[in-house]
């Protein structure tokens, strides 16, 4: 399964420490076994329930978001480099990772992708972020996950949570119609 998730998703490739990048597959592994879904299934889970009938699937919108933040991230350097510093390892991870939590908030029923009860409970950013910490993933990574979507709206946000939250959005809201 390793395997395949690692052909299907190339930019673990990109995230420089190996420890970092271990526990990060680790945690899609995790992610999928306890979601009951095979590697196949990122193609057809749809990114969102909140855009009826979406095409676009939860492989596609990962591997975008984590395009997005990392094109973004180099852009932010060359101009904003001395006011702060940007760790492209911990913007890969948490741009694979921002929606780890819905391999647990969706399922499958009668050929339709719905919530599970742990979606109906807890929102991918809550479970997401839980995976992480089990994961034992940096403090950092966590905080990326737990405030990507509207959860982290109000609150503090590191930059490289402020471009993952970003470059989440631009993926999402153009497709909204």
């Amino acid at each position: 399964m390793e395997k395949k998730l690692l052909s299907l998703l190339p930019e673990f490739q990109l995230i420089q420490d190996s420890e970092l990048r271990a526990k990060t597959v680790a945690c899609w592994l995790d992610a999928l076994k306890l979601g009951g879904w095979e590697v196949e299934d990122l193609d057809v889970i749809p990114f969102t329930l909140l855009i009826p009938d979406c095409v676009v699937s939860f492989r596609t919108h990962v591997q975008a978001v984590t395009q997005t933040a990392i094109a973004s991230a180099k852009v932010l350097e060359q101009h904003y480099a001395a006011h702060y510093a940007l760790s492209m390892d911990l913007i890969v991870s948490g741009g694979l990772l921002h929606d780890i939590g819905k391999l647990l908030e969706y399922r499958k029923s009668a050929g339709k992708f719905v919530k599970s009860s742990n979606g109906r409970l807890l929102r991918h950013p809550f479970s997401g972020a839980n995976l992480a910490a089990r994961h034992e993933l940096p403090d950092e990574i966590v905080h990326i996950i737990a405030v990507h979507a509207r959860e982290g709206d109000g609150g503090y946000r590191t930059p490289e949570a402020v471009i993952v939250h970003h470059a989440d959005f631009m993926n999402f809201e153009p497709l909204k119609g």
